[in-house]
């Protein structure tokens, strides 16, 4: 294995990037599959570039290094009754801002404002030529420039290794309640959870999980008063034809299991794949032929595969399907997996970003 590098300062990034042919970017080591090097690359670790720049909870705003936890920052803003409304993932793992937005991750809360790229306002980050580069900014209302900030969210730090961040926050809600209900198939659950999603209603977070004897849960979570909350609950039911109301202690957990990937079996891989309601049966029809098991966030349109079969046979799969997918979990060497689209433009801002190919290629 080569060289691992520790920077504290953007200079330290600089030189690093300077020095190197070839670098794997890491932040917290959450997601292996794509920070684990292999050949010849040296590993540029960010998880000492840490630390809260700026934060204001009157602008709804705070600045901090790439590699800042981000379980620091939610504590950080809940003493101020604010949040992450991405819902980051593997926070208790360790995960940090930088490999957050690098990977595009957003947990199961992101049903109700959107994802992470929603939420960068500004980035810094050192390109393939050890040079500085800025964009985005400090404020809300900004719309000068090209959105690099937006550019940077899922592209696994081919363009620049991130070190610094600015986001938007919102205020907590101040309970939460959540509706499941089971439905005997995963087809009458991709029902109920249209006739969730069209009726237009405040929800946190919708997902569909389905059970190992082909039945299926659709979890509805909602947040907002507490006192408002059994009536809002109520209409939810109404709508799936049943369920049972879960909070507090009964609640918080399925949702940090989720978050977390705790339902994932050790040394399995798990894959993320953009796909539409519509599609989930026709998914899990096909994840029948191997051993695995899929979780569907986001009102349907992300699926989390989990998957002891070897990488190559879900690649496969997918290809089969023209799903593409990234893995998260799993050995080094073949992130992205199944279709591949927009490489044509990849290329065309690498070749700016990085012409010399230090930074990683997925």
């Amino acid at each position: 294995m080569g060289t691992t590098y520790h920077p504290s300062t953007f200079e330290d990034v600089q030189a690093a990037v300077r020095e190197c042919a070839r670098l794997v970017l890491r932040g917290g080591g959450t997601k292996p599959a794509l920070c684990t090097p292999s050949g010849d690359a040296e590993i540029l670790d960010l998880s000492g570039l840490c630390g809260v720049v700026e934060y204001d909870p009157g602008e709804y705003t705070f600045t901090a290094l790439a590699g800042t936890r981000v379980a620091t920052v939610q504590t950080l803003l809940a003493a101020h009754g604010q949040y992450l409304p991405f819902d980051p993932p593997m926070a208790a793992q360790g995960a940090t801002l930088g490999g957050t937005v690098a990977a595009g991750l957003s947990g199961p809360g992101r049903y109700h404002y959107g994802g992470v790229r929603d939420f960068i306002l500004g980035v810094r980050f050192v390109d393939g030529n050890g040079q500085v580069v800025r964009g985005g900014g400090k404020v809300v209302k900004n719309s000068a420039g090209f959105d690099l900030p937006k550019l940077m969210a899922g592209s696994l730090g081919q363009f620049g290794a991130l070190v610094e961040l600015t986001f938007k926050v919102f205020p907590q809600a101040a309970a939460f309640t959540t509706v499941q209900q089971r439905c005997p198939t995963v087809e009458a659950a991709v029902e109920a959870l249209y006739r969730v999603y069209t009726a237009r209603l405040d929800i946190d977070s919708l997902d569909l999980v389905p059970g190992a004897d082909g039945s299926a849960n659709v979890w509805v979570r909602l947040g907002g008063l507490p006192a408002a909350l059994p009536a809002r609950a109520g209409h939810i039911r109404a709508l799936l034809g049943g369920g049972d109301v879960l909070d507090g202690a009964d609640e918080s957990p399925m949702w940090n299991d989720a978050r977390e990937f705790g339902w994932v079996s050790p040394g399995w891989s798990l894959v993320k794949v953009p796909i539409t309601p519509r599609r989930i049966t026709e998914l899990e029809a096909a994840l029948a032929s191997i051993q695995a098991m899929g979780r569907y966030s986001g009102g349907g349109n992300v699926a989390w595969i989990a998957t002891s079969a070897p990488v190559q046979a879900f690649d496969r799969l997918l290809s089969s399907l023209e799903l593409p997918g990234l893995v998260i979990l799993g050995p080094p060497g073949l992130a992205r997996i199944g279709a591949r689209t927009g490489q044509a433009f990849e290329r065309r801002v690498k070749a700016v970003f990085d012409p010399a190919g230090r930074l990683p290629s997925f």
